[in-house]
C-alpha cells in the first residue's frame, strides 16, 4: 500500500513540475463546463493570439446558420497573405466548406471570405466578433480582423480565449469541424478537390482531444488552444507564444485529469424548489435546472450552491427563465446556471375564482 501511494504521490509531483515548467509566456488550464481555473501563468495579460483569432470566426460562422449559403471569393480575400486556401478570385465554395478551411488548414483567405459574407466587411464582422466576445465574458479582447495576422490592438489574454474556447465547443457544428483530421473541399476549375489536413496534432497525440486550433506569426509566437474530454471531464488548455506548446499542453491536460475529476452538481430537469406565486388561490410552481451541470474539483474542495428566484407572475410559457443558480467552489463563485419553470403557468381562471369564493361562504 505505501508503494502505491509512493507511485502516485510520485507521478503527481511529476505532472506539477512539468506543468510549472511550461514554457509558454501565457497559459491558462480551465474546466470545460463551468470554467473554472486550474491552473494559469499571466493569463490575464494582454497579447497577441495569431490564427486562433480563428476560433471567434469559426463560432460566428456556425451560430450564422448560413453555413449553406454560396459565397463568391473577391480579389480582396483571394490576395489574403499568409496560410491559405489558395482561393482564386471569383471562386465559389459553400460557407460549411470555408469554414473547414478555416479551422483545420487555418486558410487567411477563408476568413476574409466568411467576413465580408456575415459582416459586409472584415472592419464590420470585427465588430460582430468584439460585440460576441463580450457577450462570453472576453473582456480584455480586441479583434481588428478575422484571421490574427498583425495588426495594432489586436490582442486577448489566455484566460479570455480559454472562454472564447469553451463557448465555441458548445456548438455542434463548431465542435464537429474542430475535431476533424482531415476534409476535401473542391478546387473550382480543377478535377481534383483540396485536401485538407488538421494543423492541430493533438488530435493524433492526446487520447480524448477534440479540437481547438494552432496559431503562429513571428510576433506572437506559437499559440494554442486544446480541448479534451475524458469520463464526463471536458478541459480547456490555452497557451500564448510557447516554443513547446505541443507539450505545454500535454503537460497542462494531464495534470488536469489526474489532479481533478468531474462532478455533476445539479441534473437538467431536477427540481430545485416549488415556489407558490399565488397564495390566494394556492398556485405553484416547481422550478428546475435548464442544463445539467459539473464541474472539475478534486478532494477536499467544498461545492456549495445560492439559489436565486425571481417573482412569478402568471401566465408564463414553460422552460421560462425565472432565477439563476450560483455554484461556488471553497466560497469563490465559478458559475451559475439557469432556473426555468418546468410547466407553463396560467392565469387564475374564472371556474377557479368562484369555487374560491363559494368556498369562503360555506361554514
Amino acid at each position: 500500500m505505501r508503494k502505491i501511494i509512493f507511485v502516485l504521490c510520485v507521478v503527481l509531483n511529476i505532472y506539477a513540475v512539468q506543468v510549472n515548467a511550461i514554457s509558454a509566456v501565457s497559459a491558462v488550464l480551465i474546466d470545460g463546463n463551468s470554467g473554472r481555473i486550474l491552473y494559469e501563468k499571466n493569463a490575464n495579460q494582454r497579447m497577441p493570439m495569431a490564427s486562433t483569432t480563428k476560433i471567434m470566426t469559426g463560432l460566428l460562422a456556425c451560430e450564422s446558420g448560413k453555413l449553406n449559403d454560396t459565397v463568391k471569393t473577391s480579389a480582396f480575400a483571394s490576395g489574403t497573405e499568409g496560410s491559405s486556401l489558395w482561393l482564386k478570385i471569383g471562386e465559389k465554395q459553400t460557407l460549411k466548406n470555408l469554414t473547414y478551411g478555416l479551422m483545420l488548414k487555418s486558410g487567411n483567405d477563408a476568413a476574409v471570405v466568411i467576413a465580408e459574407h456575415l459582416g459586409g466587411s472584415t472592419e464590420a464582422f470585427a465588430l460582430l466578433m468584439n460585440k460576441r466576445a463580450r457577450v462570453i465574458g472576453a473582456v480584455n479582447t480586441n479583434f481588428k480582423n478575422p484571421h490574427g495576422l498583425d495588426a495594432e490592438d489586436h490582442y486577448t489574454t489566455a484566460y479570455d480565449l480559454s472562454l472564447i474556447a469553451m463557448e465555441s465547443m458548445k456548438n455542434e457544428k463548431f465542435r464537429e469541424i474542430v475535431s476533424t483530421k482531415t476534409y476535401s473541399i473542391p478546387m473550382e476549375g480543377e478535377k481534383w478537390d483540396r485536401a485538407l489536413k488538421n494543423h492541430n496534432k493533438l488530435l493524433w497525440q492526446y487520447d480524448g482531444c477534440n479540437g481547438v486550433k494552432t496559431g503562429f506569426t513571428k510576433k506572437c509566437g506559437r499559440c494554442l488552444v486544446s480541448s479534451a474530454e475524458k469520463n464526463g471531464q471536458r478541459l480547456i488548455a490555452v497557451t500564448l507564444n510557447a516554443p513547446d506548446d505541443w507539450n505545454d499542453h500535454k503537460y497542462l491536460l494531464n495534470y488536469g485529469f489526474e489532479n481533478f475529476h468531474a462532478e455533476t452538481v445539479v441534473k437538467k430537469g431536477e427540481n430545485i424548489k416549488t415556489v407558490i406565486y399565488n397564495k390566494k388561490y394556492g398556485k405553484k410552481a416547481e422550478i428546475v435546472a435548464k442544463d445539467d451541470f459539473a464541474v472539475s474539483f478534486r478532494e477536499g474542495d467544498v461545492i456549495t450552491k445560492k439559489i436565486n428566484i425571481n417573482k412569478i407572475e402568471a401566465p408564463l410559457k414553460k422552460n421560462t427563465k425565472v432565477g439563476k443558480m450560483e455554484i461556488f467552489c471553497n466560497d469563490e463563485k465559478i458559475s451559475e446556471i439557469d432556473l426555468v419553470i418546468s410547466k407553463k403557468i396560467k392565469e387564475v381562471t374564472v371556474k377557479e375564482k368562484l369555487m374560491y369564493f363559494f368556498k369562503k361562504l360555506l361554514p
